[in-house]
């Protein structure tokens, strides 16, 4: 079967084969993994958040599910661009239909965002990569669990929090849960619902801007998980919360306790004002005189378009191959001169003239 495959691949260059199969349905694939919307539920809605969508997909049959926490990258075509990003399902682990259920905050400067909110119906068809990531629950779950999260970071917490629900656990749970008002919650009605469903489970919703009393604090946590120092805690959110509760766990010397996802990235500034040297984008025949931002962002200035999915370092989809010189990776800071080597254009800027070959 896989020579035959091989075969028909050959024969249907220089396109593979669910090029073509996706103008019969956009679903049919033989390789390709792809998922078409089902539902579509726009937010503001009662016990919804503002400004977000939530989608119902149907994978097709090369979907393998996901653990609790993880994300997917999906794809759609823009103004004939295909562009990618990362969402953590809110669905549980194991959904018995395989469904995948997304809620997606409109940002005001994301591209794919603001368009899935503005234009997703059902029986749109995207491009959906398998779940990854290590953020997720455990095989074994843990006999306490603190899930805390802030803004549209609930996501993948929330997936936990839906799975533990649906699996009958019977340990300890807090969830925490930071938002600006009680309209930008999402799923605040299933949340209650869980709340009142199961005793052993607690949840806080905190709105800091109309009670600043109500910002997290170890004061806080030890009033609602005095257990915490005993529990695994799982945490996803802005960086000003994530510092927070970093800060305290470090203090309190449990910082192996803590497990964290992050969909901001904290990176070292651009040296722009000692950046010097050239780019080649050897695949493109496009040179530029170096600015010092990261390399994804030089290409997109240089007016192309690769790919990537979280511009965090994460999903590896901007993964290209340094020809030759010198990058500088912003988060470690570290220096890489080897040549012919795949990089990350999102988190890596040229030190001097770089070779990429996009």
């Amino acid at each position: 079967m896989v020579g035959l495959l091989s075969l028909v691949q050959t024969l249907t260059s220089p396109h593979p084969l669910d090029r073509y199969l996706e103008l019969v349905r956009p679903t049919l694939t033989v390789r390709d993994m792809r998922a078409e919307i089902t539902h579509v539920r726009r937010h503001p809605a009662p016990g919804s958040a503002e400004g977000s969508v939530t989608l119902t997909l149907r994978p097709t049959r090369q979907w393998d599910g996901h653990l609790a926490g993880q994300y997917v990258q999906i794809g759609v075509v823009i103004d004939g661009v295909r562009h990618t990003r990362c969402y953590s399902p809110v669905n549980t682990q194991g959904r018995r239909d395989r469904h995948i259920e997304l809620t997606i905050k409109a940002h005001p400067n994301g591209l794919v965002s603001q368009y899935l909110n503005a234009h997703a119906v059902p029986g749109m068809v995207v491009d959906l990569a398998p779940a990854a990531g290590v953020f997720h629950l455990p095989g074994q779950r843990p006999d306490k669990i603190v899930l805390i999260s802030g803004g549209s970071g609930i996501t993948p917490v929330l997936s936990m929090l839906r799975t533990l629900a649906a699996e009958g656990y019977a340990g300890k749970v807090v969830f925490l849960h930071y938002n600006r008002s009680p309209e930008m919650t999402p799923h605040r009605a299933e949340l209650d619902a869980i709340a009142m469903q199961h005793t052993n489970f607690r949840i806080e919703m905190c709105y800091p801007e109309l009670d600043p009393e109500q910002r997290f604090s170890y004061d806080q946590l030890e009033r609602i998980a005095p257990w915490f120092a005993t529990a695994q805690t799982y945490m996803c959110g802005p960086p000003g919360l994530m510092s927070a509760v970093r800060t305290i766990f470090e203090a309190e010397q449990l910082a192996d306790r803590l497990h964290s996802e992050e969909f901001t990235l904290s990176l070292a500034p651009a040296e722009t004002e000692t950046a010097e040297g050239d780019i080649t984008f050897s695949g493109s025949g496009i040179t530029a005189a170096n600015s010092g931002e990261t390399l994804l962002e030089q290409a997109e200035t240089a007016g192309l378009t690769p790919e990537y999915g979280c511009r965090m370092g994460i999903c590896f989809t901007c993964t290209a191959v340094k020809r030759s010189g010198c990058t500088r990776n912003l988060r470690t800071g570290e220096l890489d001169n080897d040549p012919d080597q795949p990089i990350q254009l999102c988190i890596n800027a040229p030190v001097g003239d770089v070779d990429i070959a996009i």
